[in-house]
């Protein structure tokens, strides 16, 4: 008996979507080479948030059903390894190191300096001085998470 076919729904990063019909039997580096040829290298599929890293994962191990989604990143194509003793192609510079790089750390450092000054000088920060210090801290700590988070 043939294999029942799947229809998936491939949404890219712009919105657009594409149909694939797949045999849950296919592998995830199958769909990639039928529907990505030349670019399974820079295809990233995540189904229901996880990433699909392992290529001979079948479909069927995922539990995919009709018209299920899945996201497709596609990176730019990396640049072709050069010859030992030829001239590459010139790397990138560095990109600018920002203000707003350095800001999170510096209000990490500048809160472990207040604390260890608390610490050290007790009688020179009032109560309203330590709580203002433990909610500023407290305030660092959620932004440094959502930022590092992604």
């Amino acid at each position: 008996p043939a294999e029942p076919t799947l229809v998936l729904r491939l949404k890219f990063l712009n919105d657009t979507e594409r149909l694939a019909r797949v045999r849950p039997g296919d592998t995830v580096g199958a769909l990639k080479r039928t529907y990505f040829p030349g670019q399974e290298q820079q295809v990233r599929l995540i189904y229901q948030g996880q990433l699909l890293r392992d290529d001979a994962q079948s479909l069927a191990g995922l539990h995919l059903g009709h018209l299920s989604v899945l996201h497709c990143h596609l990176s730019p194509p990396s640049a072709a390894p050069t010859a030992p003793g030829t001239p590459g192609p010139r790397s990138p510079a560095p990109a600018a190191l920002g203000v707003g790089s350095l800001a999170l750390p510096l209000f990490v450092l500048l809160l472990a300096l207040l604390w260890y000054l608390q610490l050290q000088h007790r009688h020179v920060f009032t109560a309203t001085a330590t709580t203002c210090l433990a909610g500023l801290t407290l305030l660092v700590t959620f932004v440094a998470f959502a930022m590092y988070r992604r």
